[in-house]
């Protein structure tokens, strides 16, 4: 069954933005074809002057965001939606140093819940890999890509968008230009009525707000299907009366409980904290973003962020990047706000990230695979024995920081189903191990 084309943008946006029903859920991924049959060359998605009828990935189609055809998508999110630039400036590029250690591939480890061990390379293959870049001492050790991506191409980074988010209000708090503890309808009066107005900033960063707010996807009255509608940047049907864009659909949501008492994954709450970095700093995300971080630290590409019709820049799970650019986030975190011999933020920014929120509040959602983690800032913190913490996304998307090893570990993937806790027990454990096997160099 086919869904109309403004269905079909709700979709996307609702897949791009909320993993939380997924992971909590552990939903099963179904029987798919593996890594390389389903590889978008192999399929011949959009292959051809033109491409054959049946292997066109476009709109006014519902479905370029289904398996197999979500593995192409990834890479060509900006043919099928509008989207703002990320600039990374005129100035060169500063190259990444390498030394690749082949070795790795044969990496061994035990997924979560399995006797059985499976390698570094196999574990790339069964996660839908489409890129993957390792870090270790500043220079890179491993770069390979797969499926739609090349060293050119860029990917979706769904909800790492929500990281960067993150760091940028996190950046904005510790220069003193942002006071967490403010109230949101000090900020942004336009939302004195909803939810999200008698919440502090602070709770709205770490998503610990009270919203009356139904992610039910069996449900197509749920208000997910409402704020997607709201994010479409189509024009709307004849007749349509709800709110147009995101800041709209934030002054609909009501309050159900009281803040600070549970974690609870929303992508609005990234929504509603980049309209405060929006009207504390007079720019939209795509605009901060490129000032703050990517013109300074030496980026190769552009990247870009998917809009609303009013030209708001998603930002919960709006990015598109390269792959080496977001190595360069991990190593900015990684290195505490420095990269290249430049400071482009306080190490306290990093700091406070990594120190993570309240666990007891965090483990009320219920993530299995993240026991005894938190959420601070927009970031994953896995509060593990080499204090890892990370930015994550639906369908794999992964950039993982270990300040132990000196590693950071970038992933961009198209795994069928959008859970990352069906990914977690072969990623987790994954990571762990090539950490260990990097510091014993």
């Amino acid at each position: 069954m086919k869904r109309s084309p403004r269905n079909s943008l709700a979709l996307l946006v609702a897949i791009l933005a909320l993993s939380s029903f997924f992971s909590q859920t552990g939903a099963q991924s179904g029987s798919y074809p593996g890594a390389e049959k389903s590889d978008p060359g192999r399929m011949g998605w959009m292959i051809g002057f033109p491409p054959p009828p049946e292997k066109l990935i476009m709109q006014p189609e519902s479905d370029f965001f289904s398996f197999p055809k979500l593995r192409w998508t990834v890479c060509h999110i900006r043919e099928l939606m509008p989207t703002k630039q990320v600039s990374r400036g005129i100035n060169p590029p500063v190259p990444l140093e390498r030394t690749i250690d082949d070795d790795i591939d044969a990496v061994t480890f035990s997924p979560m819940g399995s006797g059985k061990t499976m390698t570094w390379k196999e574990s790339l293959s069964a996660n839908y890999t489409d890129g993957i870049l390792i870090l270790h001492k500043g220079r890179v050790v491993y770069e390979k890509y797969f499926g739609c991506l090349d060293e050119m191409g860029k990917h979706t980074a769904m909800s790492m968008t929500k990281s960067l988010t993150g760091l940028l209000a996190e950046i904005l708090v510790v220069e003193g230009r942002l006071d967490d503890t403010a109230r949101v309808s000090s900020i942004i009066p336009e939302l004195k009525d909803s939810a999200f107005g008698s919440a502090s900033v602070r709770q709205v960063m770490d998503m610990t707000t009270a919203l009356d707010y139904s992610e039910d996807y069996a449900d197509p009255k749920a208000d997910i299907w409402v704020y997607s509608k709201a994010a479409s940047p189509l024009p709307k049907p004849e007749g349509y009366e709800g709110p147009n864009g995101y800041f709209e659909y934030l002054q609909t949501v009501k309050q159900d409980g009281v803040h600070g008492e549970a974690f609870g994954y929303r992508t609005i709450n990234t929504d509603a904290l980049g309209w405060i970095i929006s009207r504390v700093t007079g720019k939209d995300l795509a605009h901060l973003l490129s000032q703050r971080i990517w013109r300074r630290m030496g980026a190769e590409q552009d990247g870009y962020m998917t809009v609303d019709a009013r030209g708001t820049p998603f930002a919960g799970g709006g990015l598109s990047a390269g792959l080496r650019d977001l190595g360069r986030i991990g190593l900015l975190m990684l290195n505490g706000g420095e990269i290249n011999s430049q400071r482009l933020f306080p190490q306290q920014v990093v700091e406070n990230i990594r120190a993570g929120g309240d666990k007891k509040v965090f483990d009320k959602a219920g993530y299995k695979t993240l026991t005894g983690g938190s959420y601070h800032s927009m970031w994953w913190i896995l509060h593990n024995k080499h204090g890892a913490y990370a930015a994550r996304g639906v369908h794999g998307q992964t950039v993982y920081v270990d300040p132990t090893a000196d590693m950071v570990i970038v992933r961009f993937a198209s795994f069928p189903a959008a859970t990352n806790a069906q990914i977690d027990p072969t990623s987790l454990p994954a990571y762990q191990a090539v950490a260990e096997y990097l510091m014993k160099k």
